[in-house]
């Protein structure tokens, strides 16, 4: 599980970006601001939980046994999927009926989080 997360967190962060910059460069002349700013926040998002599942990936490689991590990456790649999945669907033109998945996204990364810091909580000690 923690390659997998490890090949993952580069993934996203590789499309987090591509995708920065297309919308940078490419999207400029084709999204209003306010859809580039919707498209800013879905990257910035996705980078920052793509280094978070980076860590996760890192720290279960060293204790896989220690428990909520892999539920703390599992809840990262849906989060970033759900939440700046949908960010770029909207910023793109999808129907407003996909704009309440973006707060489902969001709530996976606060479980996310929360697995995070319980399984920091009941790390034991390095020897």
């Amino acid at each position: 599980m923690a390659r997998l997360f490890l090949i993952i967190a580069a993934v996203s962060g590789f499309f987090a970006v591509v995708i920065g910059a297309f919308a940078a460069h490419g999207l400029k002349k084709l999204l209003a601001p306010e859809m580039l700013d919707v498209v800013k926040t879905g990257v910035q998002y996705q980078m920052y939980h793509a280094l978070a599942l980076l860590l996760v990936g890192l720290w279960l490689s060293y204790k896989p046994d220690t428990s909520g991590l892999k539920a703390s990456g599992l809840a990262f790649i849906l989060g970033t999927l759900l939440f700046s999945g949908s960010l770029y669907a909207l910023a793109m033109g999808a129907p407003r009926w996909l704009g309440p998945v973006t707060p489902l996204g969001g709530l996976c990364f606060l479980l996310g989080w929360l697995f995070l810091l319980n399984a920091a909580w009941r790390a034991k000690p390095a020897d």
